[in-house]
């Protein structure tokens, strides 16, 4: 697959150079490398009958503290999903009976919701499978490299997350 994203590279500069003066190869791979790792991801996480939508709430669930109940404005708001979307994962997790849902005592408009003892054991099954393809992905790599790529990864995030926005403000998209 690397030698696809060089021939892109190659026959951009070929091709189109005043857009390869400008391109970030570095971005192209960066790219390539999170698809692939969505990828190994998704066919992990469907190898097990869920979504990768379902193993990100069950995950963000798991990471709060026990009893792992969270409400769904946090969920929605933590996962970036639309209400919509949010309302078809639970629906899936609560029918796999791999989330609960409990009364709101602050809200009686909405239910909480509460990873299941199913759940719990699924998504802990999980992680340290894809903690090994991370591994795997991450193997040409030495510590030092990997401090240092976390930490430039750091450095980008800081600069677009700034204020609400999700990138910086002078960026036009037209």
């Amino acid at each position: 697959m690397m030698k696809g994203m060089e021939e892109v590279l190659r026959l951009n500069q070929q091709n189109w150079p005043e857009c390869a003066k400008t391109s970030y190869p570095a971005l192209l791979r960066l790219t390539q490398v999170n698809n692939i790792f969505v990828q190994i991801i998704k066919d992990c996480v469907e190898s097990y009958g869920i979504q990768s939508a379902d193993f990100n709430l069950l995950t963000c669930l798991r990471r709060n503290p026990a009893p792992y109940v969270v409400s769904p404005t946090e969920l929605y708001q933590t996962m970036l999903f639309s209400s919509g979307g949010l309302t078809k994962v639970l629906n899936r997790l609560l029918k796999m009976e791999l989330i609960e849902r409990l009364d709101n005592p602050d809200d009686k408009r909405s239910k909480l919701v509460k990873l299941s003892a199913k759940g719990k054991v699924l998504v802990e099954e999980i992680m340290p499978v894809l903690h090994k393809q991370e591994s795997v992905m991450l193997a040409a790599l030495d510590t030092d490299e990997l401090n240092q790529m976390d930490q430039l990864m750091q450095k980008i995030i800081k600069t677009m997350n700034r204020g609400e926005e999700s990138y910086p403000k002078n960026i036009r998209f037209t």
